[in-house]
């Protein structure tokens, strides 16, 4: 069973997918809350290329790298990667003067079906946020 999330942003495709890829964008939006922050993040957009975010608690007690390898790169429209033994994939739908972002992953065993689909839902509001105010 994968998690869904989405969101639907007001702006070009070619800013989202900016936003989504470029290490730049990358620290401002991705946190799924308030006391947390991505500290430094790397991204070679390419199949077998690497990513990472360095996420870290803002009070400094805990930290961890989210990275993994792309799997599948379709610019503007399709991002697939592995992260550990689990699988994301990241659509880009246009609409007009729309995109849908929409994220489907494995979950882990560690945290409940709910927690982890706020989290990642939290993380793409926020993605969503720093895209309309860049716009």
């Amino acid at each position: 069973m994968r998690i869904t999330v989405e969101t639907t942003i007001k702006a070009p495709l070619d800013r989202v997918w900016a936003a989504y890829t470029t290490p730049e964008d990358i620290v401002q939006w991705n946190a799924a809350s308030a006391d947390w922050r991505t500290t430094r993040s790397t991204v070679d957009l390419r199949v077998g290329g690497q990513f990472s975010s360095r996420m870290e608690a803002r009070d400094g007690s805990a930290g961890f790298d989210f990275a993994g390898t792309y799997t599948k790169v379709v610019p503007g429209k399709l991002l697939e990667y592995s992260f550990g033994d689990r699988v994301a994939i990241v659509e880009f739908l246009q609409d007009q003067d729309r995109v849908q972002v929409r994220v489907s992953f494995d979950p882990e065993s560690e945290n409940s079906v709910e927690m982890q689909r706020a989290g990642w839902q939290a993380i793409l509001d926020n993605f969503s946020r720093h895209v309309s105010k860049a716009g």
